[in-house]
Formats: structure tokens, sequence, C-alpha cells
């Protein structure tokens, strides 16, 4: 029985491996509403491209706050994606044992 635990949690582990690997393939793109700014990151929250208007580049502070913003949205959305992902993933190879519904 217990060698049959530790084989499913082996193989659960090796799927959200797999998983975190297929995740940096899966962009996630972020504009702000004007277009001024294009960000793109993986859902496993790397930084793959930024595109900033030339007019932001007048302005230091509104670029920065534009940054600042947008990056944390993008994030947000990439960290969704991700922990869904995984969790799903660690949840259904997860060996049922009694006690342990911590993925509920």
């Amino acid at each position: 029985m217990f060698g049959d635990m530790m084989a499913k949690l082996k193989e659960a582990q090796e799927k959200v491996e797999a998983t975190k690997k297929r995740l940096d393939t899966v962009l996630i793109d972020e504009k702000s509403s004007d277009d001024l700014l294009k960000i793109t990151l993986t859902a496993n929250r790397e930084i793959k491209k930024i595109e900033i208007d030339d007019s932001l580049l007048k302005d230091k502070e509104q670029l920065e706050d534009y940054l600042v913003v947008h990056l944390n949205k993008a994030i947000k959305k990439a960290t969704q994606v991700n922990e869904a992902e995984i969790g799903a993933v660690a949840k259904e190879g997860m060996p049922n044992i009694p006690g342990m519904d911590m993925f509920k």
C-alpha cells in the first residue's frame, strides 16, 4: 500500500513538472486600454516582451505608472492560469490518503 502511494506521488510530481514546462509556452497578454503599452509573459510569470509606444517615452512618470499597473495585471493573470493548471494536475495525481484532503 505504501509503495503504491509513493508511486502515485512520484507520478503526480512528474506530471506537475511537465505542466510547469508546458506553462513556459502559454503566453499571457496584457495591454493598456489606449494600446500604448503591451506586455507578454508566460504562465510561469517570465516576461517575454514589452512594447512601449513612443509617446510614453516623453513622460517618465506616466511610463512608470503604466508599467507597474499593467505588469501587475499580467502577473495576476499568469498566476491564476499557473495555479489552476498546477492545482488540477496535483489534485488529479494525489492518492486518496485519509485526512489529506488539502486540494479540495
